[in-house]
């Protein structure tokens, strides 16, 4: 939606993108540290991103333009 490699999310964030790449590949909610995927939670809001739904059951983003 944002049109970000992983490379440049990792920078945001400030993780390696080896550990970008790795989340992407897991189905669901990635096995991560939490405040990791609350950095990605953060970033993605800050762009824009609205996560909807529950993650488990019915999970959804919006995508609100600035």
């Amino acid at each position: 939606m944002l049109g970000w490699s992983a490379t440049e999310l990792a920078e945001y964030i400030g993780a390696s993108p080896a550990t970008v790449k790795r989340y992407e590949l897991q189905a669901g909610i990635p096995a991560a540290k939490a405040v990791i995927l609350h950095s990605i939670q953060s970033k993605f809001e800050e762009a824009g991103i609205e996560f909807t739904g529950d993650p488990l059951k019915n999970p959804g983003v919006i995508l609100h333009l600035k």
